[in-house]
């Protein structure tokens, strides 16, 4: 995932705060593409990772697989990867297609995102609340996910 961020309203610490927080960076990857990497874009952004990997291996007492490299090119993961959780929700995948036939339309969409973290269940009421405004649900969608708020954090 790559992440566009204003640091005047969050740093790149916070973000990898968050990253750390909903990772499991303590499993090994079976897989190389399936590994755990925090790819940053300058020196600075390297040593604020670094340090980060750093603390949490010194707290958890367990190795640390995420491994810090530099960005060179960023590639989309393939398509059926892109909103997992989201693809395992029908009904809400019928509202999406419905508001974005394209597909690239259906990935880049705000409301697609955060769709996604709140079908993985890492989602917080307030930004369910605003999900809960889009257009793009149907009735039906607002009612199933206003039902299963308790779910969320």
């Amino acid at each position: 995932m790559q992440i566009d961020f204003d640091p005047a309203l969050v740093s790149y610490a916070e973000l990898l705060d968050l990253f750390w927080e909903y990772h499991d960076a303590t499993m090994p990857a079976y897989d190389r593409q399936y590994r755990s990497v925090i790819l940053y874009a300058d020196e600075q952004q390297q040593k604020v990772a670094t340090t980060s990997k750093e603390k949490l291996e010194k707290i958890s007492a367990q190795k640390i697989y995420t491994e810090i490299e530099p960005l060179k090119v960023f590639t989309l993961a393939e398509n059926y990867h892109q909103k997992y959780y989201l693809r395992q929700r029908s009904s809400l995948m019928s509202d999406l297609q419905k508001a974005y036939p394209i597909e690239i339309d259906f990935i880049n969409a705000t409301v697609s995102a955060r769709l996604n973290a709140v079908a993985s269940g890492i989602m917080n009421y307030e930004i369910l609340t605003e999900v809960l405004s889009s257009p793009v649900l149907s009735e039906a969608n607002r009612q199933r996910l206003l039902n299963n708020k308790q779910k969320v954090p």
